[in-house]
């Protein structure tokens, strides 16, 4: 019975860390690592999924940390109405991941 408790009690631990590895930041934590140098500009970083996909425009942004690298999410929607979920990484700039929401 020991045995099973810690079993479960080491599961919820490592899931509440799992949890807690990708969390939002706030304007002004994220002002302040783009002031900072830290992070891209966020112009640079719009334009940069807008390059990916001309004549879209932005509909929605956030910044997150995920196990300690800053991820900027960047959604569009381009001329033909299709939605698109763009990540990239927020220090670099570089596009990690590009798809069609559906």
């Amino acid at each position: 019975m020991k045995t099973l408790t810690a079993l479960f009690t080491a599961s919820i631990i490592g899931l509440a860390a799992s949890v807690a590895h990708a969390c939002d930041l706030g304007p002004d934590e994220a002002l302040r690592l783009r002031d900072a140098g830290t992070i891209v500009s966020f112009e640079k970083l719009n334009a940069t999924a807008l390059a990916r996909h001309p004549g879209s425009t932005v509909t929605e942004t956030e910044l997150e940390e995920s196990y300690g690298k800053y991820i900027y999410q960047v959604e569009l929607r381009d001329p033909q109405g299709i939605h698109w979920d763009l990540e990239l990484d927020a220090v670099s700039g570089q596009i990690l991941k590009d798809h069609q929401d559906s």
